[in-house]
């Protein structure tokens, strides 16, 4: 089957107009459940011996359906759920919901029962298994076995999630939230996030896209998917959580302990533009954003309140979460003390006092005000008073306000609550109505502000080699390593392998005073850490003692020329992560690598800009600027010798597992950056490739 007829199928599943639903009790809360959201379709349920299911009459089989339905829901036990699967597939039925559990999240005999039920679909697309299936709120359908809130809409955004109970809780968000769809995927035998995203973008009246996914399956696939929703400017947000595997028995590098699961994930979700959350509720609050007002185009807020306490509150917070104040010039400054008494000092987070308290014209005038001066979001600060035992029209009159000022301005606008109960959904319902995002929560409101720009992904995909089998792992010495990525233009110093202390003598005095020892071999890494590293020997006497001593360590030893002294060392480093594939990590470097964790992760290819964006990132990189009237680095020569490491690493990418360079040390502008140590395993040989 194409996969058009596949994407097809798909949308007849999640849009049915019939439903057939086999089982018992499950069986009969899917009918309600679709009943309460309002329904329109046929329900067709399926029992081998009830009459009634839910008030409705049942047939006895499969067979027995008076059409192939768009969408089934199978709440059967496992075994059954197979059979079930196959007779659907076999009489062109849209797709269905596997929600038994006992597959593969329950060991090998569920991992092959899993692959039974895979084959009995054929080309019918399904959710699950172990899965509560999906509920459609702009067109009233549901597959969904349990309680769940939300209501019918006109348009929204689409949730989906591998979890059902975090589908469910999402469900009952009272944020002012519209969903579209929330997509349960359970196991994701059948389909997984990227289809899901794919037939959700065939659908106009989906806003925005979240995923919350416990793992990435299919990398290039979801790649795909995001890059057309960047086509379509439809955004996506993901909160992943858990951390990747690396294999820790095969990490010997300073590289592969430095960049965390979590590090390689956020590269790939930069790569491929989809923005990533560390939580629910901002996971929420960013597709609220969203949703009203599209992708930010940049960073900076203007804050409005009338506390002094939260004016305060909100520059810690924002500074945090990232976010930029934007500056106010003279003339900004000028137009918002117009509107205010003499004792209100201007400045961004404003506090504009209580003078024009219940004043919307005069509320309005200062907020249009602050909102000349430019921020791409402006934030009033206001947290309603209990509905209960309390007034909120003079609150109402602060809303309305900035209401005015944002459409006199044409500016984007929100109303932020700092505790989320502070915001009763019917207030948030109203200031989205007004054409404000209502926010709950400082830290949450934020951090969605600091997702929500617009993405600027390279869309160059990720390299996703499986590499050799690692029963063949090669590890190389220092000298062979430096040696085979010079072919691919990397520097390091002049040298020489030997095994005798007068070798040494004579290759030192043939590179020249100073010279650097090194106890040298395949086996050896992080010679340091065991005093394997003798440098700035001046003499003949002194390359003897270091010779004798080292060889005392290993059967051979690497002699050096000194470099210039360095502005920097950096730590450039590629390892595999398991799924997404090769990354590369630069870094502080030296003995403090590890310690002082200054890195940034990309995944390969990358490109010049990529890896210059990244070296700003570093708190190194005041180091390669000139630090303190210090010289500046040779950012040029650092770029290349990256690159170079990156060449290698491409080459050799279906063998490579670990290649660190530590440190790289870079010179003064002009004067070079040069590999001072390299540690390099493969799976296989490839000396001589």
């Amino acid at each position: 089957m194409t996969a058009a007829l596949t994407q097809s199928r798909l949308h007849r599943l999640l849009r049915p107009r019939s439903l057939a639903v086999f089982g018992g009790q499950a069986a009969a809360e899917v009918v309600r459940q679709a009943e309460k959201l309002g329904y329109a379709g046929d329900i067709w349920p399926v029992h081998p011996r009830e009459t009634l299911v839910a008030g409705r009459r049942a047939v006895r089989s499969t067979a027995d359906l008076p059409a192939a339905p768009d969408a089934a829901f199978i709440g059967v036990n496992r075994h059954a759920s197979i059979a079930i699967m196959a007779e659907l597939a076999a009489i062109g039925a849209g797709g269905a919901v596997a929600y038994a559990s006992g597959f593969a999240e329950a060991g090998q005999d569920g991992h092959a029962l899993q692959a039974e039920l895979v084959q009995a679909a054929a080309s019918m697309p399904f959710f699950g298994p172990n899965c509560y299936g999906f509920l459609n709120y702009l067109d009233r359908a549901a597959t969904w076995p349990d309680q769940f809130g939300g209501a019918s809409v006109a348009n929204g955004v689409a949730i989906i999630t591998q979890s059902g109970n975090i589908g469910l809780n999402i469900t009952m968000q009272r944020r002012a939230l519209p969903i579209a769809y929330l997509i349960t995927l359970g196991n994701q035998a059948g389909l997984g996030p990227a289809a899901v995203m794919q037939a959700m973008l065939d659908d106009p009246r989906v806003t925005a896209i979240g995923l919350h996914l416990e793992g990435i399956d299919d990398p290039e696939a979801l790649s795909a998917a995001a890059a057309r929703a960047r086509a379509q400017n439809i955004p996506v947000v993901a909160l992943k959580t858990g951390r990747s595997a690396h294999g820790a028995a095969l990490a010997q590098s300073h590289t592969a302990s430095l960049a965390s699961g979590d590090a390689v994930v956020d590269a790939y979700f930069r790569g491929i533009g989809i923005a990533r959350v560390n939580s629910i509720p901002v996971l929420l609050e960013t597709l609220k954003l969203l949703h009203l007002q599209g992708p930010l185009s940049g960073r900076s807020i203007a804050s409005l309140s009338c506390s002094g306490g939260e004016a305060a509150l909100i520059a810690d917070a924002a500074d945090a979460a990232g976010l930029d104040f934007v500056t106010l010039t003279p003339q900004a400054c000028a137009g918002i003390a117009a509107t205010l008494p003499d004792l209100v000092s201007v400045s961004n987070p404003l506090d504009y006092h209580t003078f024009g308290w219940r004043n919307r014209a005069a509320l309005g005038a200062t907020f249009a005000a602050m909102m000349r001066a430019g921020a791409d979001l402006n934030l009033l600060i206001l947290d309603f008073p209990r509905p209960d035992t309390c007034e909120t029209a003079d609150w109402d009159i602060a809303a309305a306000a900035m209401a005015d000022a944002a459409r006199e301005t044409g500016r984007r606008a929100a109303v932020l609550a700092t505790l989320p109960e502070a915001m009763p959904e019917a207030h948030a319902q109203h200031l989205a109505a007004l054409g404000l995002v209502p926010l709950l929560g400082m830290e949450e409101a934020l951090q969605a502000i600091a997702a929500a720009q617009a993405p600027s992904a390279s869309n160059r995909g990720q390299l996703r080699i499986a590499p050799a089998a690692y029963a063949a792992v090669h590890a190389y010495s220092e000298f062979d390593a430096k040696t085979l990525l010079a072919g691919y233009g990397l520097c390091a110093p002049s040298g020489a392998c030997v095994s005798t202390a007068e070798a040494a003598i004579a290759a030192a005095e043939k590179l020249g005073f100073p010279v650097a020892a090194k106890a040298s071999g395949a086996a050896l890494t992080h010679k340091t850490e065991f005093g394997g590293v003798r440098l700035n020997l001046a003499n003949a006497a002194a390359v003897r003692d270091a010779a004798v001593n080292l060889l005392g360590l290993t059967g051979e030893i690497l002699i050096e020329a000194m470099v210039p002294a360095p502005v920097a060392e950096l730590i450039v480093g590629v390892a595999r992560d398991p799924v997404l594939g090769l990354y590369l990590v630069l870094g502080s470097g030296g003995i403090l690598a590890e310690l002082i964790g200054d890195t940034a992760t990309l995944l390969l290819p990358a490109t010049a800009d990529d890896i210059t964006g990244a070296l700003q990132t570093l708190r190194a990189h005041k180091l390669l600027a000139g630090f303190r009237g210090k010289p500046a680095g040779d950012v040029p020569a650092t770029i290349a010798a990256i690159l170079a490491v990156q060449n290698f690493a491409l080459t050799h990418a279906a063998a490579l597992l670990e290649l660190d360079i530590n440190p790289l040390m870079v010179c003064a502008a002009g004067q070079g950056a040069f590999a001072a140590d390299v540690m390099l395993r493969s799976a296989g040989d490839i000396t001589h490739v």
